[in-house]
């Protein structure tokens, strides 16, 4: 079986869906995981402004809704085992972050690359667009400095990165994390594992419920 997760670093919900991925696969072999770019703010700057936790607040008239929002998010990351800190997490561009990844693939790393980054940015509050930040982040997810390096200081990758937005706006998806299974429509990636391995037991898509993904 093949499954295909459409993410994004900056995402909270990645991470949990990416946590909840994992419980579902415990014990399977036969399911290859491909992570796939997906930018939610192509436009972002690579200089971090106001935190995660300010960005939501800033979408809620209501301050009590926004830190209802957040602790929320924040609850269903603790559930994983995740610390999400909403209030360290500065939203910046992260496209270097999904090159870096798609490095990472081609010498089986790429899994170990997302987890680093996205504990990276949520957790540790890291700036995910410092180029400085992600040769660190490469080097510690056992990528080769010097094709970290050289990566940074060029535009390798990016035609990757774009190719699988275009497929993303393709396949209709427009929040993450999503989840293509064996190239069916995509389904929400946030599930409960339960949800997850139900889906991931099925022969084909015709029975998939057609979740939205969260944004």
């Amino acid at each position: 079986m093949h499954a295909e997760v459409y993410v994004d670093v900056l995402c909270p919900w990645c991470y949990i869906g990416k946590r909840r991925l994992t419980t579902a696969l415990e014990g399977r072999t036969d399911v290859s995981i491909v992570w796939r770019s997906f930018e939610l703010d192509p436009d972002g700057s690579p200089v971090p402004g106001p935190t995660a936790a300010q960005v939501i607040a800033g979408h809620q008239s209501d301050p009590a809704r926004a830190a209802a929002r957040v602790a929320h998010i924040q609850a269903l990351g603790a559930a994983e085992g995740l610390e999400l800190n909403l209030h360290l997490a500065r939203p910046v561009n992260s496209f270097d972050a999904h090159r870096l990844i798609q490095l990472a693939a081609t010498c089986g790393r790429a899994d170990a690359m997302l987890e680093r980054l996205l504990h990276g940015y949520h957790t540790e509050g890291r700036n995910i667009a410092d180029p400085d930040v992600l040769q660190v982040l490469g080097v510690e997810a056992g990528l080769d400095p010097a094709g970290v390096g050289d990566l940074l200081s060029g535009d390798a990758f990016s035609g990757e990165v774009r190719a699988d937005e275009r497929r993303a706006i393709q396949r209709g998806i427009r929040g993450v994390p999503a989840l293509v299974i064996d190239g069916v429509p995509p389904v929400s990636a946030v599930q409960d594992p339960a949800a997850l391995a139900s889906l991931l037991a099925q022969p084909d898509g015709s029975a998939r419920p057609q979740a939205p993904p969260h944004r």
